[in-house]
């Protein structure tokens, strides 16, 4: 479905990915784990063209995207669903949901794809006129997925979506992800520090240091490889 083909990227002078290589296949969960700083944001960024490699290409469904602006990525099926959820705190929960539909099919099927949202999300319905910056981070965080479903994607990416909920509210982070990967069919792109939890529930995995991969496996090879559950998981 998508991949990429030995990417660096630079901001500037400082180097931060080197010959990154990967592959999304349609319909799996794939996780990028490291440590901070090890690019895995930049990574997804890179394929939602908001940075240019400096070498390297990636093809999504055998078109070379890494040349097309933003919003040509977004029509192709590409959705990021950025780190901080990054809404609208002044526009209500609707108009939030409503930017992500500006472009093609999305726009056109606004108002199907939003019914499919708020019965995916029942809680934003009812909160469906309340600003988007007086809800909790669990709703904030419901409202940037639904969002990104706004856009109809085929491979939806997220960028720590867990990052500052409180701990009763990560699984039912996850929990989300999973289901709109089985019902959905949506393909995954999850970059996020919780790594038990990611490599529970991921089919595949990339482990990034210092913007290079070091592995790749199973999420249950890398479970237990000796190096990740030492880096990462503390044991």
């Amino acid at each position: 479905m998508l991949t990429v083909n030995g990417i660096d990227v630079c901001y500037g002078d400082l180097q931060v990915l080197w010959d990154v290589t990967i592959e999304v296949r349609d319909k799996e969960i794939l996780v990028l784990i490291g440590a901070n700083g090890a690019g895995k944001s930049t990574t997804i960024k890179t394929i939602s063209s908001l940075v240019t490699p400096t070498k390297g290409s990636i093809e999504f469904d055998g078109t070379r995207i890494d040349t097309l602006p933003p919003h040509d990525i977004i029509q192709l099926g590409i959705v990021h669903v950025p780190e901080g959820r990054r809404l609208f705190p002044e526009m209500s929960v609707e108009e939030n949901l409503i930017t992500g539909s500006f472009y093609g099919q999305a726009k056109i099927k606004r108002y199907e794809t939003m019914k499919h949202v708020y019965e995916l999300f029942p809680r934003l319905e009812e909160r469906r006129k309340q600003m988007a910056g007086t809800l909790s981070g669990g709703e904030q965080q419901m409202v940037a997925v639904g969002r990104g479903m706004m856009s109809l994607p085929k491979l939806l990416m997220f960028d720590e979506p867990s990052l500052g909920l409180a701990p009763i509210l990560v699984q039912d982070i996850f929990s989300m992800i999973k289901r709109i990967n089985e019902e959905e069919g949506v393909t995954i792109l999850l970059v996020e520090q919780n790594v038990t939890q990611t490599l529970k529930m991921c089919h595949r995995a990339y482990a990034l240091e210092n913007g290079r991969i070091v592995l790749e496996g199973s999420g249950k090879d890398l479970m237990n490889d000796e190096h990740v559950r030492e880096a990462y998981l503390g044991i």
